[in-house]
């Protein structure tokens, strides 16, 4: 079993549970006493878990940070970006938002021809540098240290002077009211970047499907939703 499996295996444990004893995580993995305790000690320093005498309990944490959402549903990603993909021709401007789904689009894109790509994803700046076809741009503005995201009004005056051909947004939920973030600051970033797209696509796993996080940034008209699995009727844009 892959270390990612067992991280999610042992999340959903404690959420049924809300604590858990080192036992029985032993039993229900059927993995090594050393193995649980590293995995619990991974867990903590993400910030998902408490470790407490024997065990662990959840720690209800607003947003994860962006080196553990990559290593959570990389399967559901990676159907996702090249989902996603298809839509991309040579020659256009896209933007890609801050968020883990939109990131694992960056190494499928070397396929197509002078692209211009914008982005408020300082983490992905690296690896998008590496592509050689395409003009990187960066927002600039606060830096949201947690997600790698570039944020606020400074990042939101500077998007106001771009237009795409297509906008890639991630999501930290979505239902009925549409498509919502944790962040206020990211907020802006995100209905700005969903205003200057002709076509509008928001990336989302099955996972987050009818969660509300705590504010919205887009209605489900403002887009496509492209997911791993087919999409929930009530999820469709109408």
């Amino acid at each position: 079993m892959l270390s990612v499996e067992r991280y999610n295996l042992i999340l959903e444990l404690i959420k049924q549970k809300k604590n858990i004893r080192l036992n029985e995580i032993v039993e229900e993995l059927k993995i090594s006493e050393a193995t649980a305790r590293r995995d619990l000690n991974f867990l903590e320093a993400k910030k998902k878990i408490k470790r407490v005498h024997g065990g662990a309990v959840l720690v209800d944490t607003k947003e994860e940070d962006i080196d553990y959402k990559k290593l959570i549903n990389i399967e559901e990603k990676e159907i996702i970006a090249k989902k996603a993909i298809e839509h991309i021709e040579d020659g256009q401007t896209i933007y890609l938002d801050a968020g883990s789904t939109t990131g694992a689009m960056i190494k499928y894109l070397s396929k197509f021809k002078d692209l211009k790509v914008v982005t408020n994803g300082y983490h992905y700046i690296n690896d998008l540098l590496k592509l050689k076809n395409i003009e990187v741009y960066i927002l600039g503005g606060k830096l949201k240290e947690k997600t790698g995201a570039i944020v606020g009004v400074t990042a939101l005056l500077m998007l106001k002077n771009f237009n795409f051909d297509i906008s890639f947004l991630g999501t930290n939920g979505v239902d009925k009211d549409g498509y919502s973030t944790p962040d206020p600051e990211e907020v802006i970033v995100k209905s700005e970047a969903v205003k200057r797209g002709k076509k509008v696509f928001f990336l989302c796993d099955h996972t987050k499907f009818f969660n509300k996080t705590f504010i919205n940034f887009a209605k489900l008209n403002d887009g496509v939703l492209i997911s791993d699995t087919n999409i929930p009727e009530e999820l469709e844009n109408k």
